[in-house]
């Protein structure tokens, strides 16, 4: 079976005083999540828990995300997190850090066949 690309989500998260890049992270994930509501499982017959649910999130400081903490927050399906370059650090006026901006991009597939997709012979 071929994975199959079904969803892009894609979502905007920050941590204006506490620097916490996994905060940022998981409000971003939250903010994709959350501005949409997939019926694709119900649509091509398969259960939630068959959901393959990619996630990158993208900050400064990938190393400083905890991706456990993030990938608890889907709701269901296979989740994988990866943290990546990206996003932003916003200094702060009085140089007492930065504002971090994270960035989530969600994609959802399915192990799929062409008999699942509905497609004739």
């Amino acid at each position: 079976m071929a994975k199959k690309r079904v969803a892009l989500e894609i979502g905007m998260g920050t941590s204006l005083r506490k620097q916490d890049y996994t905060q940022a992270g998981i409000r971003a994930l939250s903010d994709a999540l959350w501005h949409n509501s997939l019926s694709m499982a119900e649509a091509f017959g398969f259960p939630k828990s068959a959901m393959i649910v990619d996630v990158e999130i993208g900050v400064q400081k990938p190393e400083q995300v905890d991706i456990e903490k993030v990938a608890a927050v889907l709701p269901y399906g296979q989740g994988a997190v990866r943290a990546v370059k990206g996003g932003l650090d916003i200094e702060k006026p009085d140089g007492t850090g930065v504002t971090v901006i994270a960035n989530a991009a969600v994609v959802v597939s399915f192990a799929m066949t062409a008999s699942d997709k509905g497609a004739t012979s």
